[in-house]
Formats: C-alpha cells, structure tokens, sequence
C-alpha cells in the first residue's frame, strides 16, 4: 500500500466521516488516494485553513469523536497552528495531517521546507499545540503512528495529535496491515478511591455553604445526567464555566452561571461566600478566578477545595486544595451521589435551606437590575436584547457557536444553555474565527439542528470565505454578526483603563472619522448566502425566525450600541495595573 492509502485505510476503519483540508503540492499524492475513498470519508475544503482547523475542533465538541485535516507544506500548515492552539486549550481533539517536503530533500532548504534550526522541522512548530507530534520517515512507520495518534487525541483530556508526512511517505509503498486503534474498544472512566470519597463526602456532610463548579470536563464526560441528579437530590448550587454552560439546564433554579469579571452576580457571590467548592473539570483561570484576586470571586484558602480532574496537572495548579484527586468527571459524580445517598442522617434540603436562601435573593436582585434593559428598544440594538430575543427566539436545540470578543462577554454574563455540547466558546485560546468558523463543523456533526454563530464584525472580517464554503457543501449556517464598528473588547479595555485614549481599536474612515465597516449582508449575497440588516430592536425577531425558516446559510448584521458596557460582578486585571472594585448598577458589589 502507499503511504497515503494507508492512511485514508486507518481513517476509513476508525469511522472518520470527513477530512477538512486544502490543496497544496505537499499533499496532491494523498488527496488522489481520497478521490477513491470518496464513499468512506468526504473531503470538504474551506477557502482557508484555519477554517479547516476550527472546523474540525467544533465537530469534536458536538459529536465528541474526532476528525482530521489536512494541509500541505509551508504555509499552508502554519495557518492550522492558531487552531490546534485553540483546541489544544479547550480540551479539543482532531488529527492535523499536514506535509513536508521529501526526506531526501531534509536540511537542504528546498521550497517551503523550515530548516532554519533541523531538518523538515515543521512538528518544531506544531509541538507547543498538539499532545504529540509524530513525523514517520518511512510509509511502514505510518500504522504505528496512526494508531497511536488516535488512542492519544481521545485518552485521559483529550487534544488534537499532529501527524507529519513528508512528500514521499505518501507516495512509497510497504506490505503493511493496516489495523483499527484501541480508542473504540477501551474505555477508561478512574474513579476516586473509596477513602477519598468518603472524605469528601464528610466535608460536604459538615458544609453549610457548598458549591459545585463544573468545566469542561463534565461536558466531556457527558456526565449532565449524573450532575443534575447530584443537584436534585443533594441541593448543591452549581456555578459553570463557560465550556461546562448546560450540563445543567441553566434554568434549573440551582444553576447560577458562570463566575469572574464578565459572570453572573449570583455565581460571584455564591464564589465568595461558600465554605466549600467542588471543582470538576474546571480550570481556575484568570478570567473565572477575577485574577485570583481574593475576595473577588473565591477565597481560598479559607473556603476549603476540592478539585477533581482528569489531568492532575490542573489540581492545585492556582489553588491549594483541601482535596484533589485525579478522576473521570462521570465517575466521580456518580461515586460521590452513592456515596451521600448511604448516608440517611444527611438532609441535604434541610441543611442547605438558608444557603438556597441567600442564592435565590442574589438571583432576584440580578434579574430586577436586568429587566429594565432587555426590553428596551432602540437604534441600534441593545447587547442585552439581542442576547434576550435570541434566547426566546431560537429552538432550545439550537447549537451556538460563539467568538471571541465584546459579544462573548455578554452571552457568558446572560445565556442559559439548556443543553450540554449547545454553547460552544474559544475559552482558553481565545481564538477569534473560533466561531465564524465552528459553527460548519457543528452543522456537520449535527445535522438537523438550528446552527447559530454568534460573532463580532472584527472576527467575522477575519474569517468571511466561510460563506463560500457554507454555499459549496450547502451547509445551513446562520451568522449573527455583532455589529459595533470596533474591535470592541479591547476599545472598553481602554476606555476602562485608560482614561479613554483610544486608538487602533476603532473602525472608520475619512478626515471626520465616520463609522466604517463592509456592508456585511452585501458580502454574503455575493457570495450566494442571504444577508440581511438590522439596525433597530424591532426587525430582530423576524429575521432571525427568518433565517431559521430557510434551511440555508445567512447572515445578519446587526448594528449593536457600543456605549453599553456588561456589568462587572468580579473583576480581571493587567498587572501591574492597580485594581477596582467592580460595580454592580450604582454601587460597589461587597
């Protein structure tokens, strides 16, 4: 067999239904070999390919099994760098093909080679990114590598695996038997051990104000049933990170939302006033730990942790916890419910009643200073009502797919996910074109569901030639571009901070500094996608319905008020920047 039909065999046996890739003379001998699985595995080639990258992350958080890509030399594959980055940061996993020159061409700088500081050195670059690099030199090394590749994208917290083929590897034969990988067949859920577990259990027994924080790893785990039981039968309030948003349904009474700067004011305050946490598969990171800032969202140490995760790299890493423990989200859960459930004498509801108390009052509050502002309606929008109609608008099976940027602040703030693997972020990477780009991957891993992207006019100029691959593999996507003329997260940043001196953060032209963006809905009709503008609260409603109505791509600008920053419940610092006390309406939150 050849190097590239050895390939497309082991993709073909692991199920893998599509290939994101483009073109490029690194990789025509593979791309000849896919002309003959065209019944096994479809190619789909995005204008670009970072397209073809965040594509395939989304897929993998829909569908939680991976897919690949594939790009040739050169530039080519540096462009997938950026999203094997955001993938490797959220947890993500998908199997980056890309080429490389031939090994009888290595260290002699030939066209596109990076030889600077070893020979074919590409993996040098992927390194950082990816859980492995593999470079097999020979088509006989391929199998090995393969199997490997995908037994390690999908173990322990998943992440993309990069395999480098150089030219000939593609091209050369071997007699090689081509064999499935153990990533179907075993399945490895560890558990916590017996003693820990009843620890743990006995702090929860003693707590008086305990709370869940729940991260991606529950997503993963598709562990949603197993929390929400934990949460009915044990009264415990769940605070979520942004990737573990509707593993509880976020209007179940005991979900409060996500936590830091941007959070909910009731996560916050549960944060800081709790005596104990449970963290399980969350990152403390600097965005939902308020820059571990003390008091702002948590107080640890003198609130005790327990932090449970599949990577015990992530245990204690900003945090000194109480308890960790390297464990499945799922088992864990299910441990720690059999665990309280033997134990009569514990009346959660009871016990917990003044907690639940306290909670349901923050609730009120934040909800009686939000109302007043999702009902407004103006020119141009409001953030809170687009987040508001959309929420009463799309289906609750609508996957949304959501950029980096001014608009991701507020849906973390106000969207209530009620479903897991339904609110997908570039969390950790913060990768603009995450969302513009994700949302085909989604559409494809889940077909029949409303696909929503949610994106700022900045992210979405980055990334536009998605609308010509949304015609080509007629792929149902709907982009909401949010529309505030500026690359508005780091304008209010400077506005915030810097005594409003602004400057490279606004869009315009001409002497007098007018407001310049493309006419984004002018840009998809030339590209076949049905484009539509909104400039006043009252067209919203019905061009979304719209677009759902149509079962084929569109877009709608909608021209968003910039003036309206989200409420800061926590907060988040620059040092050596001296920090604030964030405000919630008119006055200092504690």
């Amino acid at each position: 067999m050849k190097g590239a039909e050895i390939i497309a065999e082991f993709l073909a046996k692991e199920e893998v239904p599509y290939i994101f890739g483009i073109c490029g003379h690194g990789n025509v001998g593979i791309l000849d070999t896919l002309y003959d699985y065209q019944d096994k595995i479809k190619l789909i080639s995005p204008r670009h390919e970072q397209v073809a990258g965040h594509m395939a992350d989304a897929y993998f958080r829909v569908a939680h099994k991976p897919v690949a890509t594939l790009t040739s030399c050169g530039p080519g594959s540096a462009n997938i760098v950026m999203a094997t980055a955001c993938a490797q940061a959220d947890s993500s996993a998908f199997l980056a093909i890309t080429a490389n020159v031939p090994t009888s061409q290595f260290n002699r700088g030939p066209f596109q080679e990076s030889y600077q500081h070893f020979q074919g050195d590409f993996p040098s670059v992927m390194r950082p990114y990816v859980k492995r690099s593999f470079q097999p030199s020979r088509p006989e090394m391929l199998p090995l590598a393969l199997r490997q590749s995908m037994n390690l994208m999908v173990s322990g917290r998943p992440g993309p695996v990069h395999l480098d083929v150089p030219y000939d590897v593609f091209q050369e034969e071997a007699d090689v038997t081509v064999t499935r990988s153990d990533a179907k067949g075993t399945t490895i859920r560890s558990g916590v051990a017996r003693e820990t577990i009843a620890e743990i259990a006995d702090l929860v027994a003693r707590a008086e104000r305990p709370v869940l924080f729940v991260g991606h790893g529950v997503t993963l785990s598709e562990a949603s049933a197993d929390l929400t039981q934990l949460v009915e039968r044990f009264a415990i309030p769940v605070i979520s990170s942004p990737n573990g948003m509707g593993t509880l349904d976020m209007y179940h009474p005991l979900s409060l939302g996500f936590i830091g700067r941007n959070g909910a004011y009731p996560a916050n305050q549960a944060g800081r006033h709790a005596d104990l946490v449970i963290a399980v598969g969350a990152r403390f990171d600097d965005r939902s730990s308020s820059t571990w800032i003390q008091g702002y969202s948590w107080n640890f140490p003198a609130t005790k942790l327990v932090h449970i995760d599949i990577d015990p790299a992530e245990i204690g890493r900003n945090y000194p916890v109480t308890i960790g423990a390297t464990a499945d989200a799922r088992t864990f859960l299910r441990q720690l419910v059999e665990e309280l459930a033997g134990r009569g004498a514990f009346d959660a509801n009871s016990r917990f009643a003044q907690w639940r108390k306290a909670i349901a009052g923050w609730q009120r509050e934040w909800q009686d200073f939000l109302k007043p502002d999702e009902t407004e309606s103006t020119s141009p929008v409001r953030p809170e009502t687009i987040v508001a109609d959309l929420q009463r608008i799309l289906p609750a099976d609508t996957i949304l797919s959501l950029d980096s940027g001014q608009h991701h602040n507020w849906f973390m703030q106000f969207w209530k996910a009620r479903h897991p693997q339904a609110m997908l972020n570039s969390w950790g990477f913060s990768a603009m074109g995450f969302g513009v780009c994700g949302v085909l991957g989604a559409a494809l891993a889940a077909p029949g569901r409303p696909h929503v992207a949610v994106v700022g006019d900045g992210g979405f100029t980055m990334a536009p030639h998605v609308l010509c691959t949304a015609v080509e593999y007629d792929i149902p996507a709907i982009w909401i571009v949010w529309n505030n003329f500026a690359w508005g997260a780091i304008r209010d940043l400077q506005h915030g901070l810097f005594d409003g001196r602004e400057i490279g953060t606004a869009f315009h032209h001409g002497s007098n500094k007018d407001a310049y963006n493309p006419d984004f809905a002018a840009m998809a009709r030339s590209c076949g996608v049905e484009g539509l503008t909104v400039k006043h609260e009252d067209e919203l409603g019905s061009a979304v319905q719209h677009a759902l109505r149509l079962g084929k791509p569109c877009l709608i600008d909608v021209h968003v008020r910039s003036d309206i920053k989200p409420p800061s419940t926590g907060t988040w610092q620059l040092p050596p920047l001296q920090h604030r006390e964030p405000v919630f309406g008119s006055r200092v939150l504690f």
